[in-house]
């Protein structure tokens, strides 16, 4: 049998294996995903620890703001005084240990909530610098940068409003420069492991008179690189702040929160930004996304979203904030189900003699999971393999296609109740080489351990299984 060659303490139960025999999953796979489940226990329990800490944090958060009945109501117009709102918004701060949040259902994805911070937080003549290299496809529009990451000369004023998009919207038109560099192997989980002195050295150097925001991107985006966990996060933003205190330090934790016991915002992140569709919105959040950090940025975030002067206090929410509450409440355990998914399908296809990052080891700072199968015929396979076994559109067949915000052709498997959620199971991936796909998501373990099981028997293995 595959695998360690001695009996599982685990068991698949008979009905369970019945269906995916009917599925097209081989008894020799089965056994694999018996052998796969017993060794990866030690690893869940880990998963299921950092569920407690943070379930404890979010449930002294609701007792401490008293959230009753009239914080779910719905709200229109104005809102001046919203409660749900605005004991949400504490709820938020205090969760993510800052000191103070924004929490709308007026940002579409985590892309609009960074596009609102940077454009609240930096002026013509600024300059945005990344410290962990290539940004996410669709943040490099709104920047103004092409795919390689380049910044060509900032527009004159004459110039401006004829940039990338040709509407004079991107942060280069209006005259912020961009540059990019990745100092993530000089922290103490780096390649380098070099010491906090060589890290804050680095920085000094990179760190420019015009370098007002210093951005950080948590998750691989569309990448081999590893994620950046809050240890990291918060070594980069401390040598940031011992350089120049000033600088702003901008944090994307997409797909991150809830992984680890403590937050970006807790380790001397400024401003930490993400989407209620992916982690903190529990599968729950029909839409929204959030920002916590320093009261007075995100005081300037607010009035980027809404308008000057009434930012602050205005925020309408007529679809009622209790799937806001509610899956915010939720959001630690369905992350570590999500987690435990990953962790699986990492060692199933890793027995299966793919490249797979993180390895099931790993300690994951983010809920995505990277598998390089290497073929573009494997790519289409496995997704339409996750796709016929979701919840929703389970009969609908992925093809690539050419996502706004993306720079090649994306494939994507997403039979999700709210659409686009990656807190739900969904995969996607780039078009080309190598050919890796990106596994996220999973309200409960048990339906990303029948998808993947699904994937593997239509994908097969890269080699002969030992």
């Amino acid at each position: 049998m595959p695998g360690s060659g001695k009996n599982p303490l685990f068991s698949l139960p008979q009905q369970f294996s019945a269906y995916l025999l009917g599925e097209g999953v081989s008894d020799e796979l089965l056994k694999l995903a018996t052998d796969v489940l017993d060794s990866v226990k030690d690893i869940w329990r880990e998963v299921d620890d950092v569920a407690l800490v943070n379930s404890a944090r979010v449930i002294q958060a609701f007792k401490a703001e008293k959230i009753s009945q009239v914080h779910l109501n719905p709200s229109t117009g104005y809102a001046y005084s919203d409660p749900g709102r605005d004991a949400l918004e504490r709820v938020y701060a205090r969760v993510f240990g800052a000191e103070a949040a924004c929490v709308s259902s007026h940002w579409v994805s985590g892309t609009h909530v960074l596009a609102t911070a940077l454009r609240g937080l930096l002026r013509p003549g600024d300059e945005l610098l990344s410290l962990t290299g290539n940004v996410y496809e669709t943040l490099k529009p709104v920047i103004g940068i092409d795919n390689c990451g380049e910044n060509r000369t900032p527009p004159s004023r004459a110039q401006r409003g004829q940039g990338l998009t040709g509407k004079g919207l991107t942060l280069k038109d209006i005259g912020v420069t961009f540059r990019q560099a990745d100092v993530t192997g000089l922290t103490a989980e780096g390649e380098g492991r070099r010491s906090p002195e060589g890290l804050e050295k680095a920085v000094s150097t990179l760190l420019k008179p015009d370098t007002k925001v210093v951005f950080i991107q948590r998750s691989r985006g569309y990448s081999m690189r590893r994620p950046c966990s809050v240890r990291e996060i918060g070594e980069m933003a401390q040598a940031v702040h011992r350089v120049n205190p000033e600088v702003v330090v901008l944090v994307d934790n997409c797909y991150g929160e809830f992984t680890e016991v403590a937050e970006p915002s807790m380790v001397g992140a400024d401003v930490v930004v993400g989407s209620l569709i992916k982690n903190p919105g529990g599968g729950l959040s029909p839409i929204g996304g959030y920002a916590v950090g320093r009261e007075d940025l995100i005081g300037a975030v607010k009035e980027a979203l809404y308008a000057p002067g009434i930012g602050t206090g205005v925020g309408a929410n007529p679809l009622g904030y209790r799937p806001f509450f509610q899956g915010l409440f939720i959001a630690p355990h369905v992350v570590a189900e999500a987690l435990k998914g990953s962790i699986f399908a990492s060692s199933l296809f890793e027995r299966l003699g793919y490249l797979v990052s993180p390895a099931p080891e790993e300690k994951r700072s983010d809920i995505v999971q990277c598998i390089v199968l290497g073929t573009p015929d494997k790519v289409k396979v496995f997704a339409r393999a996750i796709q016929s076994c979701s919840p929703v559109d389970s009969h609908a067949t992925p093809e690539p296609w050419h996502m706004p915000g993306y720079g090649s052709d994306v494939i994507m498997a997403a039979g999700t109740f709210v659409d686009g959620s990656s807190i739900e199971l969904s995969c996607d991936a780039p078009f080309e080489p190598p050919y890796a796909v990106y596994l996220q998501g999973g309200l409960f373990k048990e339906h990303v351990i029948m998808a993947t099981l699904v994937a593997a028997a239509m994908v097969g293995p890269a080699s002969k299984m030992t």
